[in-house]
């Protein structure tokens, strides 16, 4: 079978793109693929291509490696987009926590829910429509994989509003894998979790020992409640309060409530970002010019995409266990339109949702809390339309004040106006 085509368009991020080459170059059936690699900033583009190239070479995988600024010069015959763009990411994101913040809003990162989640769908779903779209022409049977935040709402509007098949993969559920087994004492890939929700917002449904099977639940309940407080303590006051545990780690689950403010209110720690990718453009530069070892990096990075192109394109069936889609039934308690985070099963025939026991009624509850204001700021996004932005934030569970709403969304509308526009 001929090996796949696979564009990977924002392949300048550094927080997806070395994970994706560790995966790429280590996956054998994959030998002979061709990697089209798109990004509109220059410097980006260059430092990934050459990059791939010290992989390709070292590795032995025989890649075909291209590079383009237009993505419209390789998305043809492609099998597999690959997404992991962000619109001015730290710069708007800034915006998108102060502003709320000034107008007397509490919260925490401002990213995946709350006012940020509104205003990082209103830019980014433009330039995600503008691909698909170029998916539609140009390469219609290929698979959209998404990293970009955020998830849930960026694969509603894909799934719902075209007819390009979609997927987002999120790494939340292995960080509450981890801080489990941190919490019981257990060492790193012993534990598994099922867990089922929203982006960020899964609650863990079964917790078992991975070789045994055995039900950690129990064992689990009683190592937490001896457990350091100072841990997670809001993921671990939603879990007394709740019955099952939650990811991905307390800023990111409190962006979804009202009292989630109680996570801490310091916001993303845009000083170490931008420390860290220093840090990662300096070791790139040097595994480039041959002062690090490339095969040090031949490590697995715990990322699924690659897993999920495999079994797609080649055809043995994988359990992937998280990826955002549409409902579509899976969460029976919950709409169909909604994108949800759950177990899929991928193979040649497609990607297939796992239909997800009862969950209890306070966890849906909390949920259902979301779903106007995920399928409004979707709307807003692809009409353009302040009204229906201000709506869907009047919707969200952070906002407890009308004034208030007018004015972020007035403010945060003019910070992203060239941004915004109509998608339909």
């Amino acid at each position: 079978m001929r090996a796949p085509k696979i564009a990977f368009i924002g392949a300048g991020s550094m927080s997806f793109g070395i994970p994706t080459y560790r995966d790429l170059f280590t996956t054998p059936s994959l030998k002979g693929a061709t990697l089209s690699l798109v990004d509109i900033d220059p410097d980006n583009l260059t430092r990934m291509y050459e990059l791939a190239l010290k992989f390709n070479q070292a590795s032995g995988m025989g890649m075909t490696i291209e590079r383009t600024a237009n993505r419209r010069d390789v998305l043809s015959g492609a099998d597999f987009v690959i997404s992991s763009i962000a619109i001015e990411r730290c710069e708007l994101w800034k915006h998108d926590f102060e502003v709320p913040k000034r107008h007397g809003v509490r919260h925490t990162l401002g990213e995946n829910g709350g006012p940020g989640a509104l205003f990082f769908t209103m830019r980014t779903i433009p330039v995600v429509m503008d691909i698909i779209r170029d998916m539609e022409e140009l390469c219609p049977k290929a698979y959209f994989l998404n990293f970009s935040n955020p998830e849930t709402r960026i694969v509603l509007a894909v799934s719902r509003y075209t007819g390009i098949r979609c997927m987002g993969l999120c790494h939340g559920i292995f960080m509450a894998e981890h801080d489990i087994e941190n919490i019981m004492g257990r060492p790193h890939g012993t534990v598994e979790l099922f867990g089922a929700g929203m982006n960020h917002f899964q609650w863990i449904m079964a917790m078992r020992d991975r070789e045994t099977g055995e039900n950690l639940y129990p064992a689990f309940r009683a190592a937490e409640a001896a457990f350091d407080a100072s841990f997670m303590p809001y993921s671990r006051a939603m879990f007394h309060r709740f019955g099952l545990y939650p990811t991905c780690s307390d800023d990111h689950l409190g962006e979804y409530q009202a009292y989630g403010w109680e996570a801490g209110e310091e916001g993303y720690n845009f000083a170490w970002d931008a420390g860290e990718r220093e840090r990662m453009k300096a070791e790139v530069a040097d595994v480039i010019v041959g002062q690090r070892d490339v095969q040090q990096w031949f490590l697995k990075s715990g990322e699924k995409a690659v897993e999920a192109i495999e079994a797609l394109h080649f055809g043995t069936p994988v359990r992937l266990p998280s990826a955002i889609v549409l409902n579509d039934g899976a969460i029976g308690q919950l709409p169909p339109d909604v994108a949800v985070e759950l177990p899929v099963t991928v193979d040649a025939f497609g990607i297939h949702r796992h239909i997800m026991p009862t969950l209890p009624e306070g966890v849906i509850g909390l949920m259902t809390n979301q779903v106007a204001a995920q399928r409004l700021s979707v709307l807003a996004a692809l009409r353009g339309s302040k009204e229906i932005a201000l709506q869907a934030l009047l919707c969200d569970p952070t906002i407890n004040d009308t004034k208030a709403a007018v004015a972020i969304v007035d403010e945060l509308f003019e910070i992203n106006r060239a941004y915004i526009r109509p998608c339909l």
